[in-house]
């Protein structure tokens, strides 16, 4: 997990996701493209949301396959609401995604449909916030479907009742 400053989140997320998408071996158009999702998801979390701004990337067997981008803003519903639109549109162009939701395009498209909006727990602060995820690519070119992480809330809220000792 990497913690995103604000005023940077998108051009260290590029960063990370090059490096880890790099060591596996992957060909540049698929890192390029990487890339590109997620600094247009970080974007748009610095834009639309609020602190902390993580990157969690997920290997499976050493195998990066699954990229996160976290943020302050425990409600994923309107991106919930734009990637059921583009689940159930063939063909849908950037002018209707310009202003908002290009990021979201971009990173379903890459991912192939394997793009998702959900709950989770922040690490840096644990408080509630949501994920944008989607699939990275694979040598193999499929994409490994990875699912959100379990709500680690009521195992938090256990641990802060415990006395310490």
């Amino acid at each position: 997990m990497k913690v995103l400053q604000p005023g940077s989140a998108s051009r260290r997320a590029r960063a990370v996701v090059r490096e880890v998408l790099q060591q596996a071996g992957l060909l540049e158009d698929d890192i390029d493209t990487a890339e590109l999702a997620v600094a247009e998801l970080a974007a748009n979390a610095e834009k639309h949301a609020r602190p902390p701004y993580e990157l969690r990337i997920f290997s499976l067997d050493g195998i990066p396959t699954w990229c996160e981008i976290v943020d302050g803003d425990p409600d994923p519903h309107e991106i919930g609401i734009i990637l059921n639109l583009l689940h159930s549109v063939k063909e849908i162009g950037l002018p209707l995604l310009a202003e908002n939701g290009r990021g979201l395009l971009l990173a379903h498209r890459f991912s192939h449909g394997h793009c998702q909006a959900y709950p989770v727990i922040t690490l840096t602060t644990a408080t509630p916030g949501k994920a944008v995820a989607f699939a990275l690519p694979t040598l193999s070119g499929n994409r490994l479907i990875f699912p959100p992480l379990p709500d680690l809330r009521p195992g938090l809220a256990e641990l802060r009742r415990r006395p310490s000792g």
